[in-house]
């Protein structure tokens, strides 16, 4: 994607590896971060070295992986931009180390898989969640928004974990079932909540990133496609379509305006003025998890509770 300026030179630091593996730290732009540690307990005691591109699946990664892993996120920071993420010598170092590794793919994170080719290993298990849910280069690469992207990705981690710990197989079952009915039962319950009162609800948004959550929520996200993919890729936006939203947001056509705060470009600043100018609420949501020490389902909940809070005051519902 055009903006999206990777960096692929991480080869030169992969040397002693294993010596260093999982024990990273946060730099200022986002960094490698240890997010999960574990020493066991009960079955085998084994603990795996297992990371993420994201927080977002990285949480997730922990979460299922409990005691069994130490788990690290490389872009941690909720002020980073991932589109434009730089990796550090220490991310390198990481993802070599990793005997499972989730990448996000869809061109959202190719620094990752250059790392992933320059560090082969034939036990490591990767994780393309792109190639998961099947979809392709140039597609919506925002798969933690779908809920269903979410269980299949936990499904595979699961799996996945059994594969390297096949002796704590059970713990992992355990963890996966916990997630889903207790991790997962706010963001569950709020995701019906919202489909019961609002379905059909006109929403615009300031990118493709709030696309497969509204889908799942059924609201009817009128901004032109078009716009939402310029935004997310870094590309100027058409005259047409910015005439389009300008007169969604003046007409009141929408009832909510979604912003990605962590992609404020001058026309979606533009429009976030211009909507609440027009008493349109605006809801906020993030690429990676805010605050950065919150699990994937609080972060998810408290945007989805905001949304809940823009939607009634749009509505009365």
């Amino acid at each position: 994607m055009s903006r999206r300026s990777w960096v692929a030179s991480v080869a030169v630091v992969l040397v002693g590896v294993s010596a260093v593996a999982g024990c990273s730290t946060s730099s200022s732009g986002g960094g490698s971060q240890v997010t999960g540690t574990g020493t066991g307990s009960g079955g085998s005691g084994t603990v795996v070295q297992v990371a993420a591109s994201i927080n977002a699946w990285g949480s997730i990664l922990e979460q299922l992986g409990g005691t069994h892993v130490k788990a690290t996120s490389i872009i941690t920071n909720p002020d980073t931009d991932p589109h434009d993420y730089e990796p550090t010598p220490q991310d390198g170092t990481v993802i070599a180390g990793s005997k499972l590794f989730v990448e996000n793919g869809i061109g959202y994170d190719s620094w990752a898989a250059k790392s992933l080719a320059a560090s082969p290993d034939s036990s490591r298990l990767v994780i393309d969640v792109g190639d998961l849910v099947h979809i392709p280069n140039g597609g919506n690469p925002h798969r933690w928004y779908s809920p269903s992207n979410v269980n299949t990705v936990a499904d595979t981690i699961t799996a996945d974990l059994k594969k390297l710990d096949p002796a704590d197989a059970s713990y992992f079952d355990a963890q996966r079932q916990r997630f889903a009915t207790n991790g997962l039962a706010t963001y569950k319950s709020l995701i019906k909540e919202i489909q019961g009162k609002y379905a059909g609800t006109q929403v615009g948004a300031s990118e493709s990133i709030f696309a497969p959550l509204a889908d799942a929520l059924k609201l009817d996200l009128v901004t032109p496609p078009s716009f939402l993919k310029a935004i997310s890729e870094g590309t100027d936006p058409s005259a047409a379509d910015l005439s389009t939203i300008n007169s969604q947001i003046s007409g009141k056509k929408i009832k909510v305006y979604v912003f990605n705060s962590q992609n404020a470009t001058p026309d979606v600043a533009a429009q976030v003025k211009a909507a609440k100018a027009a008493g349109i609420p605006v809801s906020t949501v993030t690429e990676t998890l805010s605050p950065a020490n919150a699990t994937f389902e609080q972060w998810q909940v408290a945007q989805l509770q905001a949304l809940i809070t823009a939607l009634h005051q749009a509505t009365g519902k």
